[in-house]
């Protein structure tokens, strides 16, 4: 039992599973391409004690846009791959009260906001 929430899973939708592997791979994530039973083949990997799954949109499951905060090692890394592929920076990194932060946008929008570990 634990004594406070921890974030187990966490699922977004997309409209290119293999092109958002490739965006969110920047990070050192590795994934896996799965399917359970017959459900969408979708791509998923281990963050800590959190799945991170990528699902393909659909009518019923359309993109809505989300927020999501990941700590890198090098934002200037991540970066570097990011706009080698088109990434739109919605905020450049700068220094906050939380370490150097920046945001960008995910190829269906979603704002990735990163912070580089001190």
């Amino acid at each position: 039992m634990y004594n406070h929430p921890t974030l187990s899973l966490m699922v977004i939708r997309v409209s290119d599973i293999d092109r958002s592997a490739a965006f969110y791979s920047a990070l050192g994530l590795t994934f896996k391409r799965e399917q359970h039973g017959s459900g969408p083949e979708h791509f998923s990997t281990w963050m800590g004690e959190t799945v991170f799954e990528l699902y393909p949109a659909s009518e019923r499951f359309p993109v809505t846009t989300s927020r999501i905060g990941f700590k890198v090692v090098s934002i200037a890394a991540v970066l570097e791959v990011w706009r080698q592929s088109g990434c739109k920076v919605i905020s450049d990194p700068k220094e906050t009260p939380w370490g150097l932060r920046t945001v960008v946008a995910d190829p269906d929008g979603h704002r990735i906001e990163l912070t580089q570990n001190s």
